[in-house]
């Protein structure tokens, strides 16, 4: 029987958890900073707007120049931290282990409702091309701007996400009905076709290809505030509609011909799962790329440790992928040399998913 509290409480474990690899995170590095005053310069990087204007900035919108306001912001907190300690958590570390937390929130929950979506253990968020398509968007703008969408590799990425996405589902539609092994089918030879065109971009390259392809191996390095931005208010809001579905994928996983019985809109539901979970998939891939994993074995963790119910396993899921996220990420930047977080991820969950297949953990859903 569900009970709302064991979601709340394992929820709440999952976000102070978070908050504990998030502080261990900004404390390792090159410089290393005490937890403590990790935690008060995080505080010190607090600002609320004053509601006074100084003037306008102009910043690129689409491909348009757009003046906003430029409103001056004063700080919460202000403990005493050295400048250069500051200087490093707020603009270097903290940005980076925001996204990470982000995009890892954002494919875990994606990789959640995959699996329940097709049934099928071996789901993840690229299941229908997303991240192929991402990828396609984003070596274009890197190699051959004239070919992208937009000159913005983040809006090429996100771009050609959602289009591949919806190409997809367009081409496995059929008098209304979307049959989700058609779906499978058509994202696996739309994701041939993606890789082919991706490896000729690449070829053809010249001197873009070590940024084309530290691109498409993952990577969080030169993070900003901008890409936490990008990405936040987007993983956010679709996991939160996603939430309100919870419900509704429970009874898919008894059989389309079941739900509908069951008064589930079956062909309204898998619209919206699929385009909200491509949704949140494209704005964390196009501000990371391709990082895999994530959304292949935390769901599965966390299935083995709260059960199947998705009221409470996508919350904890998008919460546990975070937390993973931002441990293969300090992992990937305090070694001699930094390495590219795609790598890190498929080293610790390649070897976790054979040890499941070898126990006989995976298994049809």
């Amino acid at each position: 029987m569900y009970r709302p509290s064991r979601t709340v409480s394992w929820s709440a474990g999952l976000t102070v958890l978070l908050v504990v690899v998030a502080l261990g995170s900004a404390a390792l590095g090159p410089v290393r900073i005490d937890p403590v005053t990790v935690a008060m310069a995080a505080l010190n990087a607090i600002a609320v707007p004053t509601g006074v204007s100084t003037g306008t900035t102009i910043v690129p919108v689409l491909g348009f120049s757009t003046a906003v306001p430029t409103l001056e912001f004063t700080g919460v907190f202000d403990f005493e931290v050295a400048g250069t300690h500051q200087l490093i958590v707020e603009t270097i570390r903290l940005p980076r282990i925001a996204l990470a937390a982000t995009v890892g929130f954002s494919l875990a929950a994606a990789g959640t409702v995959m699996q329940g979506f097709f049934r099928n253990p071996l789901a993840d968020p690229s299941i229908i091309g997303v991240s192929s398509g991402a990828a396609a968007g984003a070596v274009a703008a890197i190699a051959f701007p004239v070919l992208a969408p937009f000159s913005s590799v983040h809006l090429s990425a996100f771009v050609g996400a959602l289009g591949t996405a919806f190409l997809v589902y367009g081409i496995a539609t059929e008098g209304g009905r979307t049959p989700v092994a058609t779906l499978l089918l058509a994202g696996v030879a739309i994701q041939a076709f993606l890789g082919a065109l991706i490896s000729y971009m690449l070829v053809h390259s010249g001197d873009d290809l070590r940024r084309a392809v530290v691109w498409m191996m993952g990577h969080l390095s030169n993070t900003t505030w901008s890409d936490v931005r990008f990405a936040l208010p987007v993983a956010l809001l679709g996991v939160f509609v996603l939430g309100a579905y919870a419900r509704e994928l429970n009874v898919l996983l008894l059989g389309e011909e079941d739900a509908h019985h069951l008064g589930v809109d079956v062909e309204r539901t898998k619209l919206l799962l699929l385009a909200l979970s491509s949704i949140i998939t494209a704005a964390g891939v196009a501000v990371a790329g391709v990082i895999g994993f994530v959304g292949l074995v935390v769901p599965h963790i966390m299935r083995l440790i709260v059960g199947p119910d998705h009221r409470i396993l996508l919350p904890t899921s998008a919460l546990a992928g975070a937390s993973f996220l931002v441990a293969t990420d300090t992992v990937a930047r305090i070694g001699p040399a930094e390495v590219p977080v795609g790598i890190v991820t498929a080293f610790v969950g390649a070897p976790f998913f054979l040890f499941l297949l070898v126990r006989r953990e995976v298994n049809s859903l």
